[in-house]
C-alpha cells in the first residue's frame, strides 16, 4: 500500500546535532531521552520538510549549531505515495532557507504537494485560553494541510495589508490608493476565508461517527469579538472602505481574516474549550489532530506525518494506549518524544525507538528495541 513517510534523515550542524543520521521504516518512531538531549530538534528537522518555519517558527539563523554558526543542512528521503523524493533544505549564515527536491531548486510550497504534516507541541497546550493569534495560526496550519497554496493567499493578504497600514499611519487620504490595495486584500482574504471554512468542515466531518477515545470538538470561525464578520470579497471591500476613518485613527486595519478566531466547544459536555479542564483541553487537541489526519488520509491518499512532542507524558495509561492504537490503525508515521522508554512500552514492536543522549551539548542518537 502506498504511504507517506520519511525513510532517511540527515541533520548537519542543526541545533544540538553536529551530524545525525537516522533510517526509518514507516512505523511510528518513539524518541526518548532526558530533557535537553535534543529530541525535539529531530521533530523540528522533520517539520522543515513542510512549508513554513517549522514547529518552533524559528528564523534560519536561530537553528544553526553553536558555537560554530556555519549554517545548517537537512537531507531526507521522502516516500510520497508511489514515488520517493530526495529533499534538501539548508541555510547559510545570514541567508534565507533554501529548498531543493530531487536535486532541483524548489519553492517551499512545493513541499506541501509531496507531503502533508501535522504537529502537536507543548506550547499549544494553552491554545484555548490564550490570545487569538495562536488559534489563528493553528487554524491556518490545519488549512495548509489541505490546501498547500493557502500560504500564498496569506502572504498576498499580509503584503497588501502592510501597505494599507502604512497609508493609514501616514494619514494618506487618496481613495484611489486605498481602493487598489483593498481590492487585493479582498481577493486574497476571500480565498483565506474559503480555505479555512473548507478545512473546518473537513475536520468536523472526520470527527463525526469516528470511534475514538478522544472527545469531539465543535469548531467555529469567529470575528475578534466572538461575532460574525464580513465574508467574501464584496463584503470585505465594503468593510475596508467603510472602515478607513476608524482604521486611520487606530493606525492599522481592524477588520478582515487577520482578526479571525477559532472557537471550540467540548461537544459531549457543551462546554467551551476554554472552560474545560487542562486534561480535557489536551484531549480535544489530540482529537482535532487525529480528525485532521483522517481527513487528509482520504484526500491525499495516505495519512500525514505526525509530530507529537511530549504528548505521551501528559496522558494517563489508558488514553496513552488508545492514542497508540489509533496511530497504528491510521497507518501514519508518527514521531513521538518522551523522557523515558517506559512511556512507549505498549507500542512494542509496532514502533521504532531511538534514545537521544547529550554529551556536553552534542546530541547522540542510538536505535533501541521496545519489544
Amino acid at each position: 500500500m502506498p504511504g507517506l513517510a520519511v525513510t532517511f534523515l540527515l541533520l548537519s550542524h542543526f541545533r544540538s546535532h553536529r551530524r545525525t543520521e537516522m533510517a526509518f521504516d514507516g512505523r511510528p518512531v518513539a524518541i526518548f531521552g532526558a530533557n535537553g538531549a535534543g529530541k525535539t530538534n529531530i521533530l523540528e528537522a522533520v517539520s522543515l520538510l513542510s512549508p513554513g518555519r517549522g514547529l518552533r517558527r524559528a528564523a534560519p539563523d536561530e537553528i544553526a549549531r553553536r558555537p560554530e554558526a556555519l549554517g545548517w543542512k537537512l537531507k531526507a528521503d521522502l516516500q510520497s505515495l508511489h514515488q520517493t523524493h530526495e529533499v534538501e533544505t539548508f541555510a547559510e549564515p545570514g541567508a534565507s532557507r533554501t529548498v531543493s527536491i530531487d536535486g532541483k531548486p524548489a519553492a517551499q510550497a512545493s513541499l506541501g504537494r509531496i507531503a502533508r504534516m501535522l504537529w502537536l507541541v507543548p506550547a499549544m497546550d494553552r491554545l484555548w485560553i490564550e490570545g487569538a493569534e495562536g488559534r489563528r495560526r493553528f487554524l491556518d496550519r490545519m488549512t495548509l494541510s489541505f490546501e498547500p497554496f493557502h500560504a500564498e493567499a496569506v502572504l498576498a493578504y499580509e503584503k497588501a495589508m502592510r501597505e494599507r497600514n502604512r497609508l493609514l499611519r501616514d494619514e494618506v487620504r487618496d481613495a484611489g490608493w486605498y481602493a487598489a490595495l483593498e481590492a487585493q486584500m479582498a481577493e486574497a482574504g476571500a480565498a483565506i476565508q474559503a480555505n479555512r471554512a473548507a478545512a473546518v468542515a473537513r475536520v468536523a466531518a472526520a470527527q463525526t461517527g469516528a470511534e475514538t477515545a478522544f472527545p469531539a470538538a465543535d469548531l467555529t470561525i469567529l470575528g475578534p469579538d466572538g461575532d460574525d464578520f464580513p465574508n467574501g470579497a464584496s463584503a470585505l471591500v465594503e468593510a475596508y472602505s467603510a472602515g478607513r476613518g476608524r482604521d486611520m485613527a487606530a493606525g492599522r486595519t481592524l477588520v478582515g481574516p487577520h482578526r479571525a478566531d477559532l472557537g471550540a466547544v467540548y461537544a459531549a459536555k457543551a462546554v467551551p474549550a476554554a472552560q474545560a479542564s487542562t486534561g480535557e483541553q489536551k484531549a480535544l487537541l489530540i482529537s482535532l489532530i487525529l480528525a485532521n489526519a483522517r481527513a487528509l488520509a482520504e484526500d491525499f491518499g495516505a495519512p500525514p506525518i505526525l509530530l507529537l512532542d511530549e504528548v505521551a507524558a501528559h496522558l494517563d495509561a489508558g488514553r496513552r494506549a488508545a492514542l497508540y492504537d489509533e496511530l497504528c490503525a491510521l497507518g501514519a508515521q508518527a514521531f513521538l518524544t518522551g523522557t523515558g522508554a517506559e512511556l512507549f512500552e505498549t507500542l512494542g514492536a509496532r514502533a521504532q525507538a531511538f534514545e537521544v543522549t547529550d554529551d556536553s551539548g552534542l546530541s547522540t542518537v542510538r536505535e533501541r528495541d521496545l519489544s
